[in-house]
């Protein structure tokens, strides 16, 4: 039987990054499994995008992702660690807060992902100033649909406010935090709502195993 076509990507300068995902997972995903999650996860990005200026860039950062969290459904060796997921509704506050946190506290002894049921463009600023302030820059983070990868590879599911669109997946650990959202809130009530969540992840920390 001959091989499956591999898939066009929506704009050319994906191919690139496609060929750098297809040798990283060499031997473990076909090229035409990188190149649909890669395509994918451009069409999502796309469809929430205000400017278009690195949405190759950031399309191979969530192919990376999924390509990662699919990786460790598939047991595949040294994806091993405790994985967390962070889900609120525009990845753009509360979960972008709660990663942050997480994984500088963490120490590398957690995989963790943030993740909207309807992503925002992009990071609240006040939310990127209280971080700051706390000696984490959130440069490199942008909000990030929520993918069945994800969610399918996640240890523990932490959702805040995102309601009924929030993912349930059996066998998963669920926390929900009622926190409040901080769009459109003045910066002192985002630095308060920065320290709850900062509360909620040492609790969280004292139950991972170590």
């Amino acid at each position: 039987m001959s091989a499956s076509p591999i898939p066009a990507l929506p704009d050319q300068r994906l191919a690139a990054g496609a060929a750098r995902l297809a040798a990283r997972h060499q031997g473990h995903f076909s090229v035409e499994t990188v190149h649909q999650l890669l395509a994918d996860s451009y069409r999502l990005l796309a469809e929430q995008a205000r400017v278009q200026t690195h949405l190759v860039l950031l399309a191979e950062r969530l192919a990376t992702d999924r390509l990662d969290a699919l990786a460790h459904v598939q047991g595949a060796p040294g994806k091993a660690l405790a994985r967390v997921l962070f889900v609120c509704g525009h990845n753009a506050g509360r979960s972008q807060i709660a990663a942050a946190l997480l994984t500088a506290r963490a120490g590398g002894r957690v995989a963790v992902s943030s993740a909207g049921t309807e992503p925002a463009p992009e990071i609240e600023p006040y939310v990127a100033q209280v971080m700051l302030e706390a000696g984490l820059s959130l440069g490199d983070a942008f909000p990030k649909p929520l993918t069945s990868e994800v969610v399918e590879a996640a240890d523990v599911v932490v959702t805040m406010g995102c309601g009924d669109a929030c993912p349930v997946v059996p066998g998963r650990r669920y926390l929900d935090w009622p926190v409040a959202d901080p769009d459109g809130a003045p910066v002192e009530a985002v630095r308060d709502i920065r320290d709850e969540i900062d509360a909620h992840i040492t609790e969280l920390l004292d139950s991972l195993p170590h």
